[in-house]
């Protein structure tokens, strides 16, 4: 209980505020206090809602390291005002050229775990420090010299580190001390530091400098490069400088949608946020839920997660690899399909759905944070280094903590990954291509509101943010909609997993009855009682002018607002 009593202490911060004086009101909730003032410090400086993104994930690439960085990968879900354009920025990690898909098989065809989620070879080809220059060349107005100082700054004067910092490290002590490099930088004397410790990262600090100066060229070619790709190769890893000198972002276009008249814009693939949710959505809208008795609402919600979940087993992947049949999936016509297979009175078994699989744990990792800017531009961006501490895998002078994204591919069809979540072929493993993912960063707009979203959580990031949908369209305040209990189903396992008070024992009861497996797990990687997601949101009223923000009391985040 230590921990989520903590991360209530440290909870947000909430200043709604109005248009007065000529001057008009800008918000930023993220995951950690450090990130949220270094975007409010960007924005003071005359920056906008997209130069103070880039400040804010490389403040958190400091002081997260367990969460995201600048060896990991993230969607930014951009809108530009001016031209009222949202835009996806996908800077999802990259195979390697060497990859294959038997690359964590052994000779026998067996998935070999550890490979995939520790060490050099568990590394995608990171895409933050492209997605850093990028949005700032394209869609900033201050330069990187300016938007990552803060970064910069917290890395050379180092910060305290708190009880999660201790938590995931704790979690993943044996692999950091696998690393000399990582457990240098992460560890005191090998072992987890005290809270409060103050953690300096020197050469991470070298390598934002370089980026500054250079940009993306900064980190994908030259000196880094050299000893990224030397780094890799020693700890038995497979990068070259080619991977390096051909990795891009690219910009894609979200999926968008509308529910109850409320338009929702989510990420498109390589996330499978923004289908899922159009699918969980586009079945719920056929039932009048207000007209069934709470738990009847409550299995009609988890039927739609499952059916999602079982379309993203079977047909998402890299876009540029497979054709998705994305508006089949979120059409209407697929809604009906689903809503004539679900009883209302009883549980489907998800093995009637389609081959089952077998079932494995689940995390709750990534970051999350969400910016309107005092002119109307938004930022929603979740950010990922995969399991905590990534790789835990430190190329020697480089800072810069590796992602074990790779375990995001389907290493063997219908084996798990460390989120419990199996995939088809469409996943599997190939050269430059890109993992599927569920981080689902979201913009909700009704005719008075518009909500900035999102949040970590591994695969329960997707029934995360069908929640805070239901919860807006139900006129939640901002507070509400992040503090509110919640239940997940991802098809496999075929059980519903939730928190504390997310069900009543009525509920728990007439669901069991209904033929649904449940089981309350709220808890890190075993940890104890904790985490359940760490969501980040900025609401505008539009009709009233007022900014609210709210950051998840499950976390130790900071939600900030002013006028400018």
């Amino acid at each position: 209980m230590k921990y989520i009593t903590l991360g209530i202490l440290a909870f947000l911060i909430i200043m709604p505020a109005a248009f007065a004086n000529n001057k008009s009101p800008y918000g930023i909730a993220s995951a950690h206090p450090l990130a949220t003032k270094a975007g409010i410090s960007i924005i003071k400086q005359g920056g906008n809602a997209f130069d103070a993104a880039v400040a804010v994930t490389a403040a958190l690439a400091v002081v997260e390291p367990y969460s995201s960085g600048l060896g990991g990968g993230g969607f930014w879900l951009l809108h530009t005002k001016h031209n009222n354009r949202s835009i996806m920025i996908d800077g999802r990690e990259k195979a390697p050229l060497n990859s294959s898909k038997k690359m964590y098989l052994d000779k026998k065809d067996n998935f070999i775990n550890k490979l995939a989620i520790e060490g050099a070879l568990s590394s995608g080809i990171p895409g933050v420090p492209y997605a850093l220059s990028h949005i700032s060349g394209k869609y900033g107005r201050l330069p990187l010299s300016v938007t990552l100082k803060p970064a910069i700054n917290l890395a050379i004067n180092g910060y305290k580190i708190d009880s999660k910092y201790r938590l995931y490290a704790k979690l993943r002590l044996k692999a950091l001390r696998n690393n000399p490099e990582a457990s240098k930088i992460f560890l005191l004397n090998n072992n987890v530091p005290p809270e409060n410790y103050i953690l300096r990262q020197p050469d991470l600090a070298k390598t934002l400098l370089k980026i500054t100066k250079s940009g993306a060229q900064g980190f994908y070619s030259g000196s880094v490069a050299r000893q990224l790709v030397d780094g890799v190769k020693k700890g038995n890893g497979i990068w070259s400088l080619s991977d390096l000198e051909k990795y891009t972002i690219k910009e894609r276009k979200p999926v968008s949608f509308k529910y109850k008249g409320v338009k929702i814009t989510s990420a498109a693939p390589p996330s499978s946020g923004g289908i899922a949710l159009a699918e969980m959505l586009g079945i719920l809208e056929l039932y009048k839920l207000n007209n069934l008795d709470k738990p009847t609402q409550k299995h009609i919600i988890i039927e739609a997660m499952r059916r999602a979940y079982a379309d993203r087993a079977t047909y998402l992947g890299d876009p540029d690899f497979n054709s998705i049949p994305v508006k089949k999936l979120i059409s209407k016509t697929h809604a009906k399909q689903w809503k004539k297979d679900i009883d209302i009175n009883e549980a489907t078994p998800s093995e009637f759905i389609s081959t089952p699989f077998s079932p494995a744990g689940n995390g709750t990792d990534t970051t999350h944070y969400s910016i309107i800017d005092n002119e109307g531009n938004m930022v929603s961006a979740t950010l990922s280094i995969n399991y905590p501490f990534g790789a835990c895998f430190v190329p020697p002078g480089t800072g810069i903590l590796l992602n074990d994204e790779m375990d995001d591919f389907s290493a063997k069809p219908g084996i798990p990954n460390a989120y419990g979540l199996i995939g088809a072929a469409e996943n599997s493993i190939a050269p430059e291509k890109r993992p599927l993912s569920s981080m689902s960063p979201t913009f909700i707009e009704s005719a008075n509101k518009i909500a900035v979203v999102g949040t970590p959580g591994g695969s329960r990031i997707i029934t995360m943010v069908l929640h805070a949908i239901l919860d807006f369209t139900k006129g939640a305040t901002a507070t509400e909609i992040v503090t509110n209990r919640r239940f997940h189903h991802q098809y496999l396992p075929d059980m519903v997993m939730y928190e504390d008070n997310a069900l009543t024992n009525s509920e728990v009861i007439k669901l069991t009855k209904m033929g649904h497996t449940l089981k309350k797990k709220m808890s890190p990687y075993g940890a104890g009682e904790g985490t359940y997601g760490n969501m980040q949101i900025v609401i505008i009223d539009k009709k009233k002018n007022t900014l609210s923000t709210a950051s998840d009391p499950r976390g130790q985040g900071q939600a900030i607002t002013g006028l400018k």
